[in-house]
């Protein structure tokens, strides 16, 4: 990393970010999004997490990587493939595709290597320290091999279709992500001059990619599917000798091109993508290590790939599929500790949820408290006969969620809106399905505003109370409706039927199903109407308080910072005082403590059991704090493409809880938090003390502990 330079200006004059600057005041988004899946990696090498927590964290990076390949890697192959190689703008590090390829391309190679390190040398060791193998065929013991050859011939040979590539026989059309074995392979009877046929099986996707075996109690033997099969291929194979045989894998290109003119529909034009998906053009291919330079090179040439997209891989190709070994060995003692999330309850004097939230705004911190409250609010508006209508917006939620059958069974008699967004990456082919199936429920399904993705979290319930007043009910959240997230995902919730508040979340519904805007949506921010131009507003107002000598201070909690126009503002809100803390669990392109810009920012990333979701900001205004919540990173694809709500916590007790329970805890974190140093590195933050992790010291605040812990990790 090159040092950081200061940009000569003059004495009194508003600083500016110049093509100069820029390269050494912004991270690229790409580079930065690496160093997070090392992160990630990091804990799977960290041997104070259970054993098959850190099989899981390993799981993750391969899963990360994946879509990365498929969606950031592809769109640069894609670009400089239409002829668009030009440098991009400074603060995506002004480079060409081409050139941010070529040290993405090392970068991720050397991820590579790292991952299987620590497989190879730090989790098979410890695994088959507690009795748990992953065995080869020649491994294998006389009793397990007949296991494993009945499980074969009853459930995989029958999916099994090999291929050899002849003039009549066409190399097979290889689906993104499949897992697929190439032979090279001679004809018996036309001896051993002839040449090298290429052979091509694919392993069934249908069946667990870990076979168990049979073993003594205490004892988990397993053999990758692949493994399998590959052992077997002499009788796929029959009258040929098989020279070398190696498990392959191919990702393609899965963004989705779509053109607004020429489509007849939204939930056509994405099904129709969707297909192409499985075809895109080959973006990487991994391959074992032990494939021989023939086999290699004709898969290449085949999928018509440089040198650089050829993964050769330490072992088994596909580590996210190491996730089944995570579900299959019952050994709670490798894994975290079981947690049971706090129950809401009523307050003494309320009847039903509706009462309750008259009384007073109701705020959930996930997964800490049950996300079952939330679930119950839409199975009232569904159940209850005095809800006349509700609205929900959808962006991921589960195939047998609550949720999705409280809102069909609504649709048989009560008036409900769906807004359900097909373009959540990688859940189109579940939205598709949710989508037409509640259309035959009768809900009123919509799909937001066409080249706005729908990512806000709102429902909506109108309901005639006991009193004859019609009202609203709110959820306002950070997080997908989705029950089986919602117990490892961080967010927040909040339910009230504040009339400001619901009022603006009906305009919200209003543009989302006419595109009708409104002339404000206060209280809430909304993107991309007004989220983007508020949020600077917040920041130079904090600015502005410094300056005259008020309180002054931003702590902000989010998933990933990459709009340029907000990191400016907030370096010259740190240049005239302002002290900022930013909890950033990814991509994060600002660079703290650089001398003249950012000494007042500090940026922190925590990796742990719960994925960080939730986005929680707060500003301390002069003295008179004010804290918001919602569904949007500052990202410009937030910002600009997308429909997002960021709502304020007014209320004293949940914003007392918000500041000083939750954020508090967070930027008191000495034991998951990793501190973003000026050079782009991350280091973990100092151990001086008592050790503190904010996950497991809310685990134990929603369990009814009592403790200091935080008081003392403050102090």
């Amino acid at each position: 990393m090159s040092a950081v330079k200061q940009s000569p200006r003059k004495s009194g004059s508003p600083k500016r970010t110049t093509a100069a600057t820029v390269e050494n005041l912004f991270f690229s988004r790409d580079e930065s999004w690496m160093r997070f899946n090392q992160r990630v990696l990091e804990e799977a090498q960290d041997e104070t997490n259970p054993l098959l927590e850190r099989v899981k964290f390993l799981a993750i990076t391969a899963s990360n990587l994946d879509e990365f390949v498929e969606i950031r890697v592809a769109g640069f192959l894609q670009r400089i493939e239409d002829g668009y190689n030009l440098a991009q703008p400074p603060d995506e590090g002004g480079l060409t595709p081409q050139e941010r390829l070529d040290g993405l391309a090392e970068r991720m190679h050397s991820f590579v290597k790292a991952q299987y390190q620590c497989l190879n040398e730090q989790l098979l060791p410890a695994l088959q320290a507690h009795k748990i193998r992953v065995l080869q065929w020649s491994e294998l013991s006389d009793e397990a091999r007949a296991q494993a050859l009945e499980f074969y011939d009853t459930e995989v040979d029958p999916l099994l279709t090999p291929v050899t590539i002849d003039p009549s026989h066409p190399f097979p059309r290889v689906l993104n992500k499949a897992l697929c074995i190439g032979l090279l392979l001679r004809h018996k009877r036309r001896g051993l001059k002839s040449p090298a046929s290429l052979g091509v099986v694919t392993v069934p996707r249908a069946l667990p990619r870990l076979v168990p075996l049979v073993c003594s109690e205490g004892h988990f033997d397993f053999i990758l599917l692949h493994e399998l099969v590959e052992s077997q291929v002499e009788r796929m194979f029959r009258g040929y000798q098989v020279l070398s045989r190696s498990a392959f894998r191919v990702t393609r290109n899965s963004n989705l091109y779509m053109q607004e003119e020429e489509s007849r529909s939204v939930l056509e034009s994405v099904r129709a993508e969707l297909h192409n998906r499985r075809k895109g053009d080959a973006v990487r291919m991994e391959i074992e290590s032990s494939a021989t330079e023939e086999m290699i090179e004709r898969l290449r040439t085949n999928f018509e790939l440089e040198p650089w997209q050829v993964f050769r891989t330490d072992g088994p190709v596909n580590l996210s599929r190491l996730m089944n070994l995570y579900s299959e060995v019952k050994e709670p003692k490798l894994k975290y500790p079981a947690f049971v999330a706090k129950e809401f309850k009523l307050s003494a004097k309320s009847t039903d949820i509706f009462d309750e939230l008259r009384k007073r705004d109701v705020m959930l911190h996930h997964p800490f408290d049950s996300y079952k409250a939330v679930e119950e609010f839409v199975q009232a508006g569904a159940q209850d006969p005095c809800v006349i209508s509700m609205k929900q917006t959808l962006y991921r939620t589960s195939s047998d969620s609550t949720i999705f059958t409280a809102l069909s069974e609504a649709g048989q008699g009560k008036e409900v809106t769906v807004v359900v967004e097909l373009m959540a990456r990688f859940d189109e082919d579940s939205n598709i399905r949710w989508a037409r199936e509640l259309e035959d429920a009768g809900v009123g399904v919509f799909h937001g505003i066409f080249g706005l993705k729908t990512h806000c979290k709102l429902a909506l319930l109108v309901r005639r109370d006991p009193d004859g007043v019609v009202r609203r009910y709110a959820h306002l959240g950070t997080g997908n409706y989705n029950p089986v997230t919602a117990r490892f995902y961080t967010d927040i919730s909040l339910m009230t039927s504040k009339p400001e508040m619901t009022a603006a979340v009906q305009k919200v519904f209003n543009y989302l199903t006419a595109e009708t805007e409104s002339d404000s949506y206060s209280p809430l921010m909304v993107a991309p109407l007004t989220l983007a131009d508020r949020l600077v507003a917040l920041i130079d107002r904090e600015a502005a308080h410094a300056k005259a000598g008020r309180p002054a201070s931003i702590i902000a909690k989010m998933n990933g910072l990459l709009d340029r126009r907000t990191v400016e503002a907030l370096y010259a809100a740190s240049e005239v005082g302002v002290e900022i803390d930013l909890i950033i669990r990814g991509m994060c392109s600002l660079r703290p403590g650089v001398k003249g810009w950012s000494e007042r920012i500090r940026v922190r990333s925590i990796v742990g059991r719960f994925l960080e979701h939730s986005r929680i900001f707060c500003f301390a205004n002069g003295g008179k704090e004010e804290i918001y919540c919602g569904s949007a990173d500052w990202m410009p694809r937030n910002l600009l493409e997308r429909c997002e709500v960021v709502f304020p916590v007014t209320q004293p007790d949940l914003h007392k809880r918000l500041r000083d329970e939750i954020l508090a805890a967070y930027l008191a974190d000495n034991t998951k938090a990793r501190l973003l140093q000026p050079d782009g590195e991350y280091v973990r933050a100092p151990r001086n003390g008592t050790l503190f992790s904010v996950q497991n010291h809310l685990m134990r605040v929603a369990e009814g502990a009592e403790e200091k812990a935080l008081e003392t990790a403050k102090h």
